[in-house]
């Protein structure tokens, strides 16, 4: 039987041996922590298994700690969470539990070691180290576990229907780790996933969504999207994603598959960044793309507007996820919005005004928004990516020399609402409106500088254009006065 004594040879093992030796009870450091070991990845999250009360033992080693050692008990689950320097250690019992066919909370009793590893989801989370004196880093291993890590495949303990049908979150998880660490799900687990999928109803959509921003946060994303496709997991989470899928052909004229597009963009993606949210922003990017799907006899396939719809879309599927309605949302739907911006630009001549308008929309996101294009480009003709990716540096080049020139970035007008209200004498109104966009407009298309003198004579002429005159007891302001940021009015107009 294999020795780990020198992965738990710190203070704090030490202790829970001394303290579970002297109170007479087993302990057993158990899952992830030991799964990490064997896998050579870190981890800082250590679960202890205690026959008997893991309360009552979590209570001792606090006292032997001593000092900076912060514990928390949790009595209705039978749990202690305690702190030490930057571990974090949760303790319990040993358990069996039970469950009923309409809910993932089991009944839970007391159990052995045996019955603990039982009730785990995966054979290389069932992995245990001894932690008493006597057996001191003995791995206790009944299902074959460290086999199985290394031959990098998922099992379940127990009968697979069983184990994803009493705790169906469990499905999530086999994806999730597949994703995380490369694994194969062995394909009796496969197959009962498959079987179980319209189990995951009774799951709440916070804990598979969490589920989920594990497997978008994985080193390639695709492989846990393609496994929940293909066992219908995906249908019953994330119906709009599913309607990406297929290849619809007219006249011989055919349209790509945006589902495996979308993964492709999404693994580019994820090799250049691990936001989250830039993550979905690629997921969500041409998500309207069904909806928006025609045929036309010259042009073969569009999908018109799929970026305004798409943005729409992206407030509903937040919300069915149970995502945060936050400004994590509104970057996500911002790049969706724009992401067609920047392709449009390296397809063509690049223009100051172009440039300029592309950074007044984007503010500070262009980078990710550059980023985000940059994945898109997924074309199977060499020739035709090469050509786009030298003019997205053309792009580039232009949006740092505009920015350095004309800091149009967070874009804030040089002449305020309240000034042109006090040079013309009126009331806040449409002719306020109305001036103020002439002068963004003129900044934007490169007619006058983003300065104040400019601005401000500007602002004189199209008064003028309104019939307004100045008002003769109000000095001519000689320094610049903003409101603040102008908003961006298409995503407003969108969240409306």
């Amino acid at each position: 039987m294999k020795n780990l004594k020198e992965h738990i040879s710190g203070k704090l093992f030490q202790v829970i041996s001394q303290v579970c030796d002297e109170m007479g009870v087993k302990a057993f450091v158990i899952g992830g922590f030991v799964r990490d070991i064997l896998l050579k990845r870190e981890s800082k999250d250590i679960d202890i298994v205690v026959v008997g009360s893991g309360i009552e033992v979590a209570g001792h080693i606090a006292k032997k700690l001593g000092r900076g050692t912060d514990v928390k008990f949790y009595g209705q689950f039978g749990t202690a969470m305690l702190r030490f320097k930057d571990m974090e250690v949760e303790f319990v019992g040993a358990r069996k539990e039970s469950y009923h066919h309409y809910s993932r909370k089991p009944m839970v009793e007391d159990g052995t070691l045996v019955d603990d590893q039982n009730r785990r989801d995966f054979t290389i989370n069932t992995l245990a180290i001894s932690l008493n004196q006597l057996t001191f880093g003995d791995l206790v291993d009944p299902f074959g576990g460290e086999l199985d890590i290394q031959r990098k495949i998922l099992r379940t303990p127990l009968d697979p229907d069983i184990t994803y049908s009493d705790d169906p979150l469990r499905m999530m998880r086999a994806i999730r780790f597949a994703s995380q660490l490369g694994f194969i799900i062995e394909k009796q687990s496969l197959d009962a996933i498959t079987r179980n999928k319209n189990r995951i109803k009774i799951v709440s959509e916070e804990r598979i969504t969490d589920e989920l921003n594990k497997i978008i946060l994985s080193e390639k994303p695709s492989v846990g999207f393609i496994l929940m496709f293909d066992t219908g997991l995906l249908h019953h989470i994330f119906p709009q994603m599913v309607a990406l899928q297929g290849v619809e052909t007219v006249h011989g004229k055919s349209h790509k598959d945006n589902f495996y597009h979308t993964l492709e963009v999404l693994d580019n993606l994820a090799r250049k960044s691990d936001d989250l949210y830039l993550r979905w922003a690629a997921i969500l990017h041409d998500i309207a793309k069904p909806a928006t799907k025609k045929f036309d006899p010259v042009q073969g396939w569009t999908f018109h507007g799929h970026e305004f719809r798409g943005a729409k879309m992206v407030p509903v599927i937040f919300k069915n996820l149970r995502m945060s309605q936050n400004e994590k949302m509104k970057f996500v739907q911002k790049l969706v919005l724009l992401h067609l911006r920047p392709i449009v630009l390296a397809q063509e001549i690049v223009t100051d005004s172009a440039v300029r308008r592309l950074l007044f929309d984007a503010g500070d996101d262009i980078d990710s928004l550059m980023t985000l294009c940059d994945a898109d480009i997924t074309s199977k003709n060499d020739y035709k990516v090469k050509k786009y990716r030298d003019n997205f540096q053309l792009v580039r080049r232009k949006l740092k020399e505009i920015e350095a020139k004309d800091n149009i970035r967070n874009w804030q007008p040089p002449v305020s609402g309240d000034i042109i209200i006090q040079v013309f004498g009126i009331n806040p109104g449409i002719e306020v409106g109305i001036i103020k966009t002439a002068i963004r407009e003129a900044i934007l298309d490169g007619v006058i500088g983003n300065n104040f003198a400019e601005a401000y004579q500007l602002m004189k002429s199209e008064g003028f254009k309104l019939g307004l005159k100045v008002n003769t007891e109000v000095n001519e302001p000689t320094t610049v006065k903003t409101n603040g940021p102008v908003p961006l009015a298409s995503c407003d107009e969108i969240n409306q």
